[in-house]
């Protein structure tokens, strides 16, 4: 991780985590940011915190978690347009189905969402659901317009699921994940 650290050091991350279950991989996935120099400020979806306390994420980041678009403390300083303004990269990991929609039709109902749309930081995301959600023609449309738009996919891998079924929608591993975000940085 020795080139990887040079890439990372005060590298601005936004890092989106959304509702699934690999959510609880992405604390070694900041961990290993931190520890390679960047700045990641974590940003949880509603359904994210009911798999992944945001103590845990606050912890490894050094840094207080954003949780919601009507934060007063934040959002007297329009604090989503302030985050977008903030990041050099934006990782959403794991994208769920349901973001990679929102993101993809512009809908902005929560403080990820909002933040991708006033972003013109590089977006990366990397998916993790159930295979068949994977495969489903609504979320392989909505990543071809991401990805025509110029969003980086990462993954997902093929494996055993939490659902006890084996297919596509496993969340990279913490490792595969930053050398593909470093190479869709510039």
């Amino acid at each position: 991780m020795a080139s990887s650290s040079l890439q990372l050091q005060d590298r601005r991350i936004v890092l989106g985590v959304c509702g699934g279950i690999a959510a609880y991989k992405v604390v070694e996935l900041v961990r290993r940011l931190v520890d390679g120099g960047a700045q990641v400020q974590v940003v949880m979806t509603a359904n994210a915190l009911h798999f992944v306390g945001a103590a845990s994420f606050q912890a490894v980041s050094g840094r207080p978690v954003r949780n919601a678009l009507w934060d007063e403390a934040a959002e007297a300083a329009m604090g989503h347009i302030e985050l977008a303004r903030w990041a050099q990269s934006v990782l959403i990991a794991p994208a769920t189905a349901n973001t990679l929609a929102k993101v993809a039709h512009g809908f902005a109902d929560d403080l990820l969402s909002t933040l991708c749309l006033a972003t013109t930081a590089p977006l990366v995301v990397a998916p993790a659901m159930n295979h068949r959600m994977w495969s489903h023609p609504a979320t392989q449309a909505n990543l071809a317009t991401l990805r025509a738009r110029g969003v980086q996919v990462i993954g997902p891998d093929d494996g055993p699921q939490a659902c006890g079924e084996f297919g596509p929608g496993r969340l990279r591993e913490p490792e595969a994940i930053i050398t593909e975000l470093l190479e869709a940085i510039p």
